[in-house]
């Protein structure tokens, strides 16, 4: 059996993050929460995660410098940008450590499934 993939959704809508975190855990994934980056940060700092599916607007520090700091605490986690702004552009200090247009999902999530296989291509090192 595969170990659990362990996913860090960071969103500040409470709504928002309960409904992802439920949906990720019926699916079987470990599933841990924070509602700013700062909290995200403290929570990395000390647990091992493979996905992180981040919210652009945040109190305290935005989404982008989330994932850059994320990313030099652990060099290994794999992004998605959970966002409800319709004209967010991925900057190129993202698309420097692998991200493309493809890891961006506009909230409302109709269908939460194509987070899951998201997830599931980037842990397996396949772009989405």
């Amino acid at each position: 059996m595969m170990p659990p993939i362990h996913v860090l959704v960071v969103d500040d809508e409470d709504v928002v993050c309960s409904n992802v975190i439920a949906f990720l855990e019926d699916e079987g994934f470990d599933v841990v929460s924070a509602s700013s980056g700062e909290k995200a940060l403290d929570i990395i700092a000390s647990k091992k995660f493979d996905v992180g599916i981040m919210d652009m607007r945040l109190p305290g520090i935005d989404g982008n410098t989330l994932i850059l700091k994320s990313h030099e605490l652990q060099p290994d986690m794999k992004f998605l940008i959970h966002t409800g702004s319709t004209n967010y552009n991925l900057p190129r200090a993202l698309t420097d450590i692998g991200l493309s247009e493809n890891n961006i999902f506009q909230k409302p999530l109709i269908d939460m499934g194509v987070l899951v296989d998201a997830i599931q291509k980037l842990v397996k090192g396949n772009n989405i």
